[in-house]
């Protein structure tokens, strides 16, 4: 529970709600950051490593800027 101690006046909704939005965004992160790296496109891996948008831009870059896979 210390984890969460700074925490103590919001309450325990609070503390949960923030835990959700972290996990959120580490899941879509780490999804946006393997796909830039696999693709080679250094300009988005660096953006989405630094800035942390609670997934927003991770899944922006996901749905219109990752590169297309060609049909064969």
């Amino acid at each position: 529970m210390f984890w969460f101690g700074w925490t103590a006046g919001f309450g325990i909704g609070f503390s949960l709600l923030l835990a959700l939005v972290m996990i959120w965004s580490l899941i879509w992160k780490g999804i946006a950051l393997w796909k830039a790296g696999r693709n080679g496109q250094l300009g988005w891996f660096v953006i989405l490593f630094i800035i942390n948008t609670a997934g927003i831009l991770d899944i922006i870059y996901l749905i219109w800027f990752q590169k297309k896979k060609r049909k064969r």
